[in-house]
């Protein structure tokens, strides 16, 4: 297998080509995004957009509709594939922080969650991500701070 960046192998798995015969430094598909169905369907460098065909009869609530879990797991995917897009050999991450707010709810619908820096640095990076609706209308907003880890403290996660 060749090993090859993130990005390169995630605008492979974007555009569907074949990726069989590569590899890249973490893992993808994660298991939690094949568990929940979520699909990669942009990628930039430090950008992503993740979505899911989200239906409130298998991601409900008990109000009826779609989970605020389910969409805060969205929204850290979509945060987390962007990042790992800056990520080279020897580099991990961890999340250090989430917050979200819901604006409306949902019940089935396709969401996207887009993913993008708002201040990056070598160490500490912060992001905004935006959870849309197929009407193009904003169901959440998401900031999360990320930490690059390197050497030591990157081995093993």
């Amino acid at each position: 297998m060749t090993k090859i960046p993130i990005l390169d192998y995630l605008t492979k798995v974007v555009n569907s080509e074949n990726v069989d015969e590569f590899t890249t430094y973490q893992i993808y598909p994660t298991a939690i995004s094949k568990t929940l169905g979520f699909q990669i369907t942009d990628v930039a460098s430090g950008e992503a957009k993740v979505s899911i065909n989200a239906d409130h009869e298998i991601h409900g609530n008990q109000q009826g509709t779609i989970h605020g879990g389910l969409l805060c797991e969205l929204a850290d995917a979509a945060i987390g594939t962007a990042h790992s897009t800056l990520m080279n050999e020897g580099e991990s991450f961890t999340s250090i922080e989430l917050k979200i707010n819901f604006f409306r709810p949902t019940w089935k619908d396709k969401l996207t969650a887009y993913a993008k820096p708002i201040q990056s640095g070598k160490t500490i990076t912060v992001y905004h991500c935006e959870i849309s609706n197929t009407e193009g209308k904003l169901v959440a907003a998401v900031t999360s701070t990320v930490m690059t880890l390197r050497g030591d403290k990157a081995k093993g996660r």
